[in-house]
């Protein structure tokens, strides 16, 4: 049986939803906070929605980044404000407080974006106490079911938070795949991840390219966190080999852009034992919204070197820009990057694999016909199918 909202509360359009969004949210930063403001923005011409987010989403001891604030501006599409900061993830007192504060609200949904089972007592606690004695019903988005970087308690931790889940969103096979494994009889609908649309319009190379003070005739983007999983050391092998075609290719320079959660240092030595300094260039940073196109902007091709993942939001941003993308058959990325059309795919963890690619992408000037490719094929990366997935899983449309 489906959801049925509350007419009550919208006399003129008993199909419209009371939304309350639970996640990470600007002012926080982050590919997630980038998601629901956009999600938001989508559901509100359909249904009211608000947003709650945190007052502290890690405790600093297990942040490995500089800050969670968005140093940028929320969104160059929407006007966002700050979502109102009420949760602590490590305060199980918080969480009722919450949960009676949204209770009190009486939404008829309430969703949560899910990516690490961190957040599982905090979220499920919260769904839990907010669905008592109400009819709110909870539907989890999840990015992950369980991560690939696996910790004690992951398993416990989502199992209890999911317990309080009516639906769920999967946005690729993997992660359907561990659903349907650890929640056989789970009420779900699949629709793949949007396209970020939260970064602007795309820049011109030359402009991007002058803006950096790039002169180099070849340029590769690895954008994102650098964490072991995502295989950037693969990516410093490979440039290795890219760097020895120079007189075939033309000078290529590769941009690391993203803040390190991992130790530094040791791509940086790796660099320098592989004498690549003068073609790898790192911005170890937060990118703040406002500079993102420039990078892009600047690209041949966005590079995904990851040794395990289910999807990556990265993909998408490459999408927006109109950026073709080489990455591993690893999780969901294969569903995004379609090999020889939008660009190639490559097994994980193999250097001379992922070098072999980007000399066929410059070798065969892959560049106009993977771009326009990518222009046709972002068109079903839709926020509009989100919307109508979540419509259609709690039963507002068939």
């Amino acid at each position: 049986m489906g959801l049925k909202p509350n007419w009550a509360l919208r006399e003129n359009d008993p199909a419209r939803m009371k939304i309350i969004i639970v996640s990470t949210a600007y002012p926080l930063r982050g590919g997630i906070a980038h998601y629901n403001a956009l999600l938001a923005a989508h559901l509100r011409p359909r249904h009211t929605v608000e947003t709650i987010t945190f007052k502290r989403q890690y405790p600093k001891l297990l942040f490995p980044g500089k800050t969670q604030e968005e140093s940028g501006g929320a969104t160059h599409r929407d006007n966002i404000s700050p979502a109102p900061q009420l949760i602590d993830s490590i305060n199980p007192l918080n969480w009722v407080r919450v949960a009676g504060e949204i209770r009190r609200r009486q939404p008829d949904l309430l969703i949560f974006k899910y990516w690490l089972p961190f957040f599982g007592p905090c979220f499920g606690t919260i769904a839990k106490f907010a669905k008592r004695d109400a009819q709110t019903k909870v539907l989890f988005i999840c990015d992950n079911v369980i991560p690939h970087e696996r910790r004690p308690g992951d398993v416990m931790f989502t199992k209890y938070a999911f317990k309080q889940a009516d639906y769920f969103i999967v946005q690729s096979d993997a992660v359907e795949q561990e659903l349907r494994h650890y929640f056989p009889g789970a009420k779900y609908r699949k629709a793949p991840h949007p396209v970020f649309e939260i970064f602007g319009a795309p820049l011109a190379k030359s402009d991007a390219r002058r803006e950096l003070g790039i002169t180099a005739k070849n340029v590769i983007l690895y954008f994102g966190y650098v964490r072991p999983y995502k295989g950037v050391m693969t990516l410093l092998e490979a440039m290795q080999q890219v760097s020895a075609w120079r007189d075939e290719l033309g000078e290529t320079v590769l941009l690391v852009v993203g803040e390190f959660y991992d130790d530094e240092q040791k791509y940086r030595r790796r660099v320098r034992e592989l004498n690549l300094e003068s073609c790898v260039r790192f911005v170890a940073d937060y990118v703040p919204n406002d500079h993102v196109a420039r990078y892009f902007g600047a690209a041949d091709v966005v590079v995904l070197p990851y040794l395990s993942a289910t999807q990556s939001g990265i993909a998408q941003i490459a999408y927006h820009f109109d950026k073709p993308v080489i990455a591993t058959h690893v999780g969901g990325l294969a569903e995004v990057v379609i090999h020889e059309k939008t660009g190639f795919l490559t097994p994980p963890d193999e250097p001379p694999a992922l070098a072999t690619a980007l000399r066929r992408f410059y070798r065969e000037n892959r560049e106009t016909e993977f771009c326009a490719n990518v222009q046709a094929e972002k068109r079903k990366y839709s926020w509009e199918r989100i919307v109508e997935a979540i419509e259609e899983v709690v039963g507002l449309s068939s």
